[in-house]
C-alpha cells in the first residue's frame, strides 16, 4: 500500500494542502503498549553545532499519541538509519516521522491509531501527530515553531513540548523553500535516506533517538 501522505489541513498563503482521505474505525485501529505517564525523548540531529532536541512527553495530554511515540522510539524507527526533516514551513511547523528505511515504513504504514481529544494548545515548541484526516495517525509528527492555536480545532493533539533544542529546530534546513508541501513523502518513504540526501543536499535528519532519564534541559 502506498504511504498515505500525512499533511496538516490548513491553507498556507494561497496553497491548500490536502483533502481528507477517509477515517478508520476504532475497531480497525492499532494499539501500542502503554507508555510511562511521563518520559523524555532526545533527538540528536546533524544540524551543525547544535544541541539535541529534548522533548518532555506527558501521556495524559494525548495517551494514544504518547504510546505510539514511545513504541516508535523503542523500535528505532527514527534511527535504524537517519530520518529526515522533510517539511519545513517557516513560522509554522517542522514535520518529520518517515523513516529513512523503506522496510521500516512498510512495517508501520498501516498501524493507524485513532485520534486523542485535544487537551493542550498547539503552542510554540509543542509536538503533535500529523494526520491525513480523522483517525489516520501513524508515524508522522510536527513541532510547532510558533503558536498555532487554530490547529486545536482541527484535531491536532499535542503530546509533548520541547524543553531543550528549540534553536536547533529553528535552524533545520528547509529542503523546499518555494513549496510548503515539503518533500514528496511517497518517494521518500519508498526510496529512503540515500534518495533524499541525493535529491536535497543539505537536508537535516535525526541520527539518534533515545528515551533519556531527565527532561530538565
Amino acid at each position: 500500500m502506498t504511504m498515505i501522505k500525512q499533511l496538516l489541513f490548513l491553507v498556507l498563503a494561497s496553497v491548500a494542502l490536502s483533502s481528507v482521505i477517509g477515517s478508520v474505525s476504532a475497531s480497525a485501529a492499532a494499539s501500542d503498549p502503554i507508555s510511562p505517564d511521563h518520559y523524555c525523548v532526545s533527538f540528536t540531529t546533524n544540524v551543525p553545532s547544535s544541541l539535541p532536541i529534548l522533548l518532555n512527553v506527558t501521556r495524559s495530554w494525548a495517551p494514544l499519541g504518547a504510546d505510539r511515540l514511545y513504541a516508535l522510539i523503542n523500535a528505532h524507527f527514527f534511527d535504524v538509519v537517519p530520518a529526515a526533516f522533510f517539511r519545513v514551513v517557516p513560522k509554522f511547523v517542522v514535520q518529520f516521522g518517515l523513516s529513512g528505511s523503506p522496510p521500516m515504513n512498510q512495517q508501520w504504514e498501516d498501524r493507524v491509531i485513532v485520534d486523542d481529544p485535544v487537551t493542550q494548545s498547539n503552542l510554540k515548541g509543542t509536538l503533535s501527530f500529523a494526520s491525513a484526516g480523522p483517525n489516520t495517525r501513524t508515524t508522522q509528527v510536527f513541532i510547532n515553531t510558533v503558536d498555532n492555536p487554530r490547529l486545536d480545532g482541527m484535531g491536532f493533539a499535542p503530546l509533548a513540548r520541547v524543553v531543550q533544542g528549540m534553536d536547533t529546530v529553528n535552524r533545520i534546513f528547509n529542503p523546499t523553500p518555494t513549496d510548503p508541501m515539503g518533500v514528496d513523502q511517497d518517494a521518500y518513504a519508498t526510496r529512503g535516506q540515500e534518495w533524499i540526501e541525493k535529491q536535497y543536499p543539505g537536508i537535516n535528519s535525526i541520527v539518534k533517538a533515545t528515551i533519556v532519564d531527565r527532561c530538565d534541559g
